[in-house]
């Protein structure tokens, strides 16, 4: 009788959680809400919406001639992979994973860029859930010996710091000098070119030189590429399409056991990074909504994802390769300050808004509008 209880009780509860969040299949049509039934106002949405599709990014669609002009301040900055020409403004609007809008065209291919960096962040969460990587304080040269944290300032590195970006790692990867990504805008190059490299962990430096140190010790560490442990971990049991692709820089070549791997990158400003669609965007999303789980199936940590959103030291705005909505320099003011997101130039954003379960996908969006975006479509609610 109390066998019969015990799963009469988990039989509910599989039922009740299931009708929570709607997980769509892969290739199905994703099935919708109506605005009203989300307890959303119709006319404010639409108002988003039409926000969106008039505020679109105003470098070109030839995205290798935005990346050139976006980073031309950049000594040697040249492009390294492959680029695409984009589409028009696009994205999705999900509540507990149900459609309740959308606008463009959400199968639509593109270049991601940065938010290429929450999916690597994830890899390196599945390293630690499945004891890869034994604490994300230990220093990097624990792991990686072949020379990349050599050195009285590199081996002080941890995967806390690459995670976090304010690693200070100094060196040259597949062309790319640390020193010249993203130089600041004061002071001349060769005081920055020549300057004390900072204490790992103390400041924040978005640099993709650096993410793609954290990748390349990702793909020994997985000892097979990355896009194969994307696809096999997560995009396959969310039922991802077949056409997202994780591109490196044409030279990226290393060498594991015996066998050539291409080492990707963690973004897209000299190419590369992840190419996918806002449809496959918004799964990834609401797997993070749901907290690492799809449907009854745990794919990410708990512990992992509340590490990842966790406010960093040197930066109260950026956890482990998320966008934290903190009280800071990049807070969207009246709302809520445990939204998560992920962020790539020319305006792409997948954004985890836990308090009302929503996951919002937006492509081509002027990246400073983005805030104003959010509040309005707030005001639906």
């Amino acid at each position: 009788m109390r066998l019969y209880i015990l799963v009469s009780c988990l039989f509910i509860s599989m039922v009740s959680y299931t009708q929570e969040y709607y997980f769509p299949e892969r290739n199905a049509v994703w099935e919708t809400i109506p605005v009203k039934e989300a307890g959303m106002d119709s006319k404010i949405v639409k108002e988003s919406i039409a926000f969106a599709n008039a505020n679109e990014y105003s470098g070109s669609r030839d995205l290798r001639i935005a990346i050139l002009e976006g980073f031309k301040r950049e000594p040697f900055h040249q492009i390294l992979g492959p680029t695409k020409k984009r589409g028009g403004p696009a994205g999705m609007i999900l509540k507990k994973g149900k459609i309740v809008a959308q606008w463009g065209d959400i199968k639509r291919v593109d270049m991601t860029f940065s938010v290429t960096k929450s999916f690597l962040s994830t890899i390196a969460g599945l390293a630690v859930d499945q004891h890869l990587i034994a604490s994300i304080d230990d220093q990097m040269d624990r792991y990686i010996w072949d020379g990349t944290f050599n050195g009285k300032h590199n081996s002080q590195i941890t995967w806390r710091h690459l995670l976090q970006q304010n690693s200070a790692w100094q060196g040259i990867l597949w062309g790319g000098k640390d020193w010249a990504d993203r130089p600041p805008r004061e002071g001349g190059l060769d005081d920055w070119q020549y300057a004390t490299p900072k204490s790992p962990g103390s400041v924040m430096e978005y640099n993709d030189v650096r993410v793609n140190v954290l990748a390349y010790s990702l793909t020994h560490l997985w000892r097979k590429p990355l896009p194969q442990v994307l696809k096999e971990e997560i995009m396959d049991k969310i039922g991802a399409s077949t056409t997202w692709r994780w591109h490196g820089y044409k030279d990226a070549w290393t060498e594991i056991d015996g066998i050539q791997m291409k080492s990707v990158t963690g973004g897209g400003h000299s190419g590369a990074g992840i190419f996918i669609s806002a449809e496959d965007m918004a799964r990834f999303g609401l797997l993070f909504l749901n907290d690492g789980q799809w449907r009854n199936t745990r794919l990410i940590s708990s512990q992992w994802i509340q590490q990842a959103t966790q406010p960093s030291v040197p930066n109260v705005n950026y956890g482990f390769m998320w966008w934290l909505n903190k009280k800071g320099p990049r807070h969207w003011e009246g709302l809520d300050e445990d939204i998560f997101y992920a962020a790539g130039f020319g305006g792409n954003f997948i954004i985890i808004d836990k308090k009302n379960d929503l996951v919002v996908v937006t492509r081509w969006l002027e990246p400073n509008k983005i805030g104003e975006f959010m509040k309005l479509l707030s005001k639906a609610f």
